[in-house]
């Protein structure tokens, strides 16, 4: 009895658990059977390694073999195990170095005909083998630039089976492998979308940099053509870049959703689902695989809800919890998967559903209980988890002029950039580094200000207009004012220009 073995990757949401590949021949009536929980196309992986191997010179022998996936409790889908599935049988004739098998994790989907075909969640399944201490990964040729961004790991890319058994030592005319090297990533931006293109809307811009300067959530209710959109789609511009861990984080949920990923983007990603996108579209699911939704894609960057009264309100309930927790949880029939979710909420909605309810010199012909049953939709508890509310008008004057001293893009990131810099510092005996990220029994706690400060919020709350979470998310607020403005501690004007930002919500 010839027992061979080598690893793959098995995905749950961004998390990869290493799978050991065992082959086992026997001297039985042929067959080809894989077990260790697989599912449909798993299961269905013997055809395809069998005839890949046939039809690349590299014949498996003819008896009964044995495939076992460990552990065999834990689920594994997908065709990413072929590769692994068909060295490990190879390696059982003794044909390839047995060291070096056992050695090397392997990744990627075969064709009938040998081809080694790219597979979704490359990134994360590396990660994973760098975690677990393995150091050599073969992959396919199409998804080895993305492998490549895993430092510490030695990529081998291959376009066909009949290289991984040279590279292993196996007899076959093919060419060697050749090790992938680190793609560089772009060095700049893309700057075309400039906060200097923003007229007539001051108030709108500073908010925006608050927003991005203390990671809160923000609202914005206004008539149509009042620049919600604009400021919305320019606010991962002036966010700092990515470190190594998020832009990882942020490429990994890419590669899992099957986009290319060539480098390692450093901007702050953008997400923008369309208002009748279902809540399966906005928490991620799928059949067999569970694939990341929009909040999962637009972690360490911005979720954008335009139009946001016409989404279903079901929809948007579900951004309460991975607005608290920071992570979001799909759960279907026999999987669950965890994928991160760390987002700034910029909500854009009108006033009510033609746009003109309040509009100096529009006519609203919204009956009143359409304009209630418009509001609503955005409900309670969820407006109770966004920090900023600000109210809009349409511009008035036109004029260039008006923005001779608009704040540029990069002018706002570098004022974000010194104002996360200054709370860090803060923050630098505790766990967390944006004034979004504290908890409230730190902010009352801790590191509570002077009960002067605090008095016109404590007032709002022994009123009931304010919540405890408004209390507590107006604090931070507050914090983040007193880092822009280069304040130590916390001022009375700092609480109130927090409270004038949450204004539709303390009113």
């Amino acid at each position: 009895m010839t027992v061979a073995r080598t690893w793959a990757v098995a995905l749950t949401g961004v998390r990869g658990d290493l799978v050991e590949v065992e082959a086992d021949l026997s001297p039985q009536t042929p067959e080809f059977s894989i077990i260790g929980l697989p599912d449909k196309a798993l299961g269905e992986a013997g055809r395809r390694v069998r005839n890949a191997c046939t039809n690349r010179g590299v014949d498996l022998p003819k008896r009964r073999l044995t495939v076992n996936l460990s552990p065999a409790s834990l689920p594994k889908r997908g065709s990413a195990f072929d590769v692994a599935i068909a060295v490990a049988a190879l390696a059982t004739t003794g044909m390839m170095d047995a060291g070096r098998v056992a050695d090397t994790v392997h990744i990627g989907e075969l064709g009938l005909d040998g081809r080694l075909r790219p597979v979704p969640g490359v990134l994360p399944a590396v990660l994973a083998a760098q975690r677990a201490g393995r150091a050599r990964v073969v992959v396919p040729a199409a998804n080895a630039a993305e492998a490549s961004l895993v430092d510490g790991v030695e990529v081998r890319a291959a376009t066909c089976l009949a290289e991984v058994v040279r590279w292993h030592g196996g007899n076959s005319d093919a060419p060697d492998l050749t090790p992938v090297l680190a793609p560089e990533s772009p060095a700049t931006r893309d700057e075309d979308l400039d906060l200097a293109d923003i007229l007539g809307q001051p108030d709108a811009v500073d908010a925006l940099i608050v927003a991005a300067a203390g990671g809160h959530h923000l609202l914005m209710s206004g008539p149509p053509g009042a620049g919600k959109t604009m400021l919305a789609r320019r606010l991962p511009g002036i966010l700092p870049d990515l470190d190594d861990g998020a832009a990882l984080s942020v490429a990994s949920v890419r590669s899992l959703s099957g986009e290319v990923v060539t480098h390692l983007s450093r901007t702050p990603p953008f997400e923008s689902p369309h208002h009748g996108a279902s809540a399966a579209a906005l928490i991620g699911g799928g059949s067999g695989v569970v694939r990341p939704g929009a909040i999962a894609r637009a972690s360490e960057g911005v979720l954008f809800l335009d139009e946001g009264g016409e989404f279903p309100a079901s929809v948007l309930d579900a951004l309460r919890q991975p607005l608290e927790s920071g992570v979001i949880q799909v759960h279907r029939s026999g999987v669950s998967a965890t994928f991160p979710a760390r987002f700034q909420l910029v909500v854009a909605t009108n006033p009510c559903p033609c746009g003109q309810y309040g509009v100096p010199g529009g006519v609203c012909d919204c009956a009143p209980q359409a304009i209630r049953r418009y509001t609503r939709r955005l409900s309670g508890p969820l407006l109770d988890r966004i920090d900023l509310d600000l109210r809009l008008q349409r511009v008035s004057d036109a004029r260039r002029s008006i923005a001779a001293t608009a704040v540029t893009t990069r002018d706002a990131r570098a004022t974000v950039r010194c104002a996360r810099e200054r709370a860090a510092r803060r923050w630098a005996e505790t766990p967390w580094r944006r004034n979004a990220d504290v908890p409230g029994a730190w902010l009352r706690g801790a590191a509570a200000p002077d009960p002067e400060v605090l008095r016109p919020l404590d007032t709002a709350l022994r009123r009931g207009t304010l919540t405890l979470r408004g209390y507590d998310r107006l604090l931070r607020v507050a914090w983040t004012v007193a880092d822009l403005a280069g304040h130590d501690r916390l001022h009375p004007d700092d609480v109130g220009r927090a409270l004038f930002l949450r204004q539709g919500s303390v009113a």
